[in-house]
């Protein structure tokens, strides 16, 4: 089982959050410095931190997992379980130099809606793509 560390804000203070990974199961245990502890099961990683975040709407996730512009592919989903997403741009093709881990730093445009990925996701196929 692997351990990773990311930042948390809750309660508008900023705090260490452990995830525990469990690769057998695929499942995520949140533990929060309060002593919280509640875990979570999903088809890859990237679909248990989305369970995480939505059980948790008033805390704020500071990792690419929980960026509007981050997804998986299926091909990510099943060589990392969902450990490495790509981060995309509007109109542009992802490339492997676009592949982020979920639990990397971010503090910029995240959402603890997956569902408000999903649509990110869903305009980015329907946009026209460049090589660029």
């Amino acid at each position: 089982m692997d351990s990773v560390k990311i930042f948390i804000i809750k309660n508008g203070e900023r705090q260490i959050a452990e995830l525990l990974c469990d690769s057998e199961r695929v499942t995520i245990t949140l533990i929060m410095e309060d002593g919280y502890r509640k875990s979570y099961t999903g088809d890859d990683f990237y679909k248990c931190l989305g369970h995480v975040r939505e059980d948790h709407r008033d805390v704020s996730f500071l990792c690419k997992g929980a960026k509007i512009n981050v997804h998986t592919s299926s091909m990510s989903s099943q060589m990392s379980l969902g450990v490495k997403a790509y981060e995309l741009t509007m109109g542009k093709r992802a490339f492997r130099r676009d592949l982020v881990s979920i639990f990397d730093y971010e503090e910029n445009n995240l959402t603890n809606d997956p569902e408000v990925q999903e649509q990110f996701f869903m305009r980015w196929v329907d946009s026209d793509i460049s090589d660029e």
